[in-house]
Order: C-alpha cells, then sequence, then structure tokens
C-alpha cells in the first residue's frame, strides 16, 4: 500500500465512479481499476462494490476513508515541515552571547532573525570568548558573539559592525565638563578595566592604546564584565572605557562622554561559527545578518 494508492483511494471514493475518478485524476480507467484491484488485494478485503450508478464503499472501505484524509494530512504536513526545515525556517539557532554585546546590538540582530523565521527556536548562553569557541568545536552552540576573536582554523569569525567608544565617569568628576574625553585627558586618572582575561580582549586593547601614546595607565580594577565595571564606576571607584552599547546600563551617578584617540577609536562585534557547518538554519541566520550589516552600512553613506 502506497501514498498513490491511498490518493487513488480516495479520488473513487469521493467521485463515486471510475470514470469520473479516472478524469479528476488525468489518468486512463484501466491504470485506475488494477491499482485499486491491487490496493484490495494486499489488504485482503473488497472495499468497493459496483451498483447502477458507479461503486459504493463496502464496510471495510469505509473504516479505509475515515483513516486515509488523517494519513495524507501528516504525509504532507510531514513534507511541508521537511521543507520548511531544510530551507532554514525550522530548527533551532543556539547561540552564544557576552556581556555588553546583548544590550543592544545582538539583541536586534536576533529580533530580526525571530521575525523572518518565527518557528526557529532560538537560545541564548552567557559565555566567554573561550568559552564560545569551544562550544563550537563541540556542538553545544551553532553561533557565538564575541570581541577580538584570534584565529582558528575551523572557526569562522564575521565582522557585524564596529562600535564607538565611550568613557564612563561617575557624576560631578570634573571630566563630565568636557564634550569630549582623550586619553591624555585619563592620565593618571584610575581606570577600571575589563573584561579580566589571558587572552587578547577589549582590556589589552586599551593598555595598548595608553602604551601608544605615552600615557600612563592606573589600573584600580581589573573585572570580569561591563556590568561589575559600570558599577564600580557608580560607586566612585574609578572611570572606564566601554562601548557604545554599554552606554544603555544607565546606574546611578553614571556620565558618558565620547572617546576622542587615534589608537581607540571602535571595536568590532564579530559572529562566530564552524567553518564545516552547513545547516539550513545557520544560512539563514547568515543571510539575516548580512543583509542587516548592509542595511547599516548603507545607511551611513
Amino acid at each position: 500500500m502506497d501514498l498513490k494508492q491511498l490518493r487513488y483511494f480516495l479520488a473513487l471514493t469521493n467521485e463515486g465512479s471510475f470514470s469520473r475518478a479516472s478524469e479528476q485524476l488525468h489518468m486512463a480507467q484501466p491504470p485506475l481499476t488494477r491499482q485499486i484491484q491491487s490496493l484490495e488485494e494486499e489488504l485482503g478485503t473488497t472495499l468497493f462494490v459496483r451498483t447502477p450508478r458507479g461503486v459504493e464503499l463496502t464496510d471495510a472501505g469505509k473504516v479505509m476513508f475515515q483513516e486515509v484524509p488523517n494519513i495524507l494530512a501528516l504525509v504532507q504536513a510531514a513534507k511541508e515541515k521537511t521543507q520548511y526545515a531544510g530551507q532554514g525556517y525550522l530548527g533551532r539557532l543556539d547561540v552564544g552571547v557576552f556581556g555588553s554585546g546583548i544590550l543592544q546590538v545582538i539583541p536586534t540582530l536576533l529580533a530580526q532573525f525571530h521575525s523572518a523565521r518565527p518557528e526557529v527556536k532560538l537560545a541564548l548562553y552567557t559565555m566567554t570568548k573561550s568559552e564560545q569557541i569551544q562550544a563550537l568545536r563541540e556542538r553545544r552552540i551553532t553561533v557565538g558573539f564575541s570581541r577580538l576573536v584570534p584565529d582558528e582554523p575551523d572557526i569562522a569569525v564575521e565582522v557585524v559592525g564596529r562600535e564607538l567608544l565611550y568613557v564612563g565617569l561617575y557624576e560631578d568628576h570634573p571630566l563630565c565638563e568636557k564634550s569630549t574625553i582623550t586619553l591624555r585627558d585619563l592620565e593618571d586618572q584610575p581606570i577600571i578595566l575589563y573584561p579580566n582575561t589571558p587572552i587578547r580582549s577589549f582590556a589589552q586593547e586599551v593598555i595598548s592604546a595608553f602604551r601608544n601614546e605615552g600615557v600612563r595607565l592606573v589600573v584600580a580594577q581589573e573585572v570580569e564584565d561591563v556590568l561589575t565595571c559600570i558599577a564600580l564606576v557608580s560607586a566612585r571607584f574609578g572611570l572606564c572605557i566601554t562601548s557604545a552599547s554599554a552606554t544603555s546600563l544607565r546606574l546611578p551617578g553614571v556620565a558618558y562622554r565620547p572617546l576622542d584617540s587615534v589608537w581607540l577609536r571602535d571595536i568590532e562585534l564579530s559572529v562566530l561559527y564552524r567553518n564545516s557547518d552547513d545547516s539550513p538554519v545557520l544560512r539563514a541566520f547568515l543571510d539575516v545578518m548580512r543583509g542587516s550589516a548592509l542595511a547599516a552600512a548603507d545607511g551611513k553613506r
């Protein structure tokens, strides 16, 4: 018993006549008759009886008629879902995220993808850069977002965008009077650095910029994430350099000013994924991401 025979059975039942059913199926009557006979032989029972007006279902045929539409509907649903999954409309996207990125850029991008692929389930995991790379290799996440990603032979990296940098100050600090702040302005000021990690990070970029400009850097604290950093600024432990997205953290007593530096103007946000991953969901996400980046670039022209 195959799907073709079930469709023939359904057409014959609905039309009540071999001639009308064959017309509806765009086929000759003899092949239709042979297919119905083959189906009856396989089931070991008669499904139709001939009448002067055509054919009628037997009791066994009536039972068959109750099930066949459901079977065909399930098959069609399975076919459509499989096609949707193959086109990236169904499935799951596991995403590694980090501190300040989740404050603005990443949620906007994920919202665009969710709007384009509402049936794809999104799962977010807060991870460091090293944890994201390891999770990608272990297939625990599909994509990750991070900054200053090291070259890895099995990991692809695409820049999503770049964010301008700001200085976070506590209110009533003398530098709040300035519209922009230079690294020279920050000489001998207590600076809170983040993230405190052994691999290349934003903290190392800040340190390098001070060194390149010949400005003394006084490190007051080294912390692991942007929220802790801004909280310490609010508590007047010191100042910090941070990304534009972090300025959405409006903690009491914290002010932000643009940073004016040749060596430290902006910082990239990148998406990471496995080079070998050709899943439809990933392809769909990258299409949305690239379209968003292109639109943002056009908007700046």
